[in-house]
Parts: structure tokens; sequence; C-alpha cells
């Protein structure tokens, strides 16, 4: 009796915690939420020691491994050194450019 009731428990805290760490379309898991956090902060930082952009007017947000870039820029030089900076970075799929050049 005690056995069933030991792997009952097992069991029970096995499916809590897998639960969750369950990922769908509209979430992150707590695995991909912390790889996210950890390539948005890599973006930010390669922004920040180029000479040519500012991570100060560009904003960084990563979602499944996919960074969106937003915030306004002086150039299309400065957008396209934004993407190419982004695209560098370890784990980054896909970057999505929303910059906008002052006019």
């Amino acid at each position: 009796m005690f056995n069933q009731i030991s792997k009952l428990a097992i069991l029970l805290a096995f499916v809590v915690a897998v639960s969750g760490c369950a990922t769908s379309p509209n979430s992150e898991s707590t695995g991909e939420y912390i790889d996210s956090a950890a390539i948005t902060a890599k973006v930010k930082a390669e922004l920040a020691l180029a000479d040519e952009t500012s991570a100060l007017n560009i904003e960084v947000e990563t979602y499944k491994d996919v960074v969106i870039l937003s915030g306004f820029v002086d150039s299309e030089e400065v957008k396209a050194a934004a993407q190419q900076i982004a695209e560098g970075v370890d784990g980054v799929i896909e970057v999505k450019n929303a910059l906008v050049i002052k006019s």
C-alpha cells in the first residue's frame, strides 16, 4: 500500500512539473523564456558595443528565438547594422526588424 502511494505521489509530482514547463503557440515554457531573456541580453550588449548602433534607441524583445527590433534610428545604415548584429547572436533563428528611420 505504501509503495503504491509513493509511486502515485511521484507520478503526480512529475505531471505537475512537466505541465508547468509546457509550451503552446501563445506562450513559452520556462526554459524558452530563460533562453529568450538570454538572447535579448546578448543582442542588447552587442548593440551597445557596436559603433554604428545605440542600444538606448533600440528596443529588443525575443520570443521563441525570434528577435524583434523596434524604435527609431537615424538612417537605413543603422537599421541594417542592427539587423546584422542581431542575426549574428547565437540562438537567434529570425530577426523581425521594425525599426523606423527618423525623418
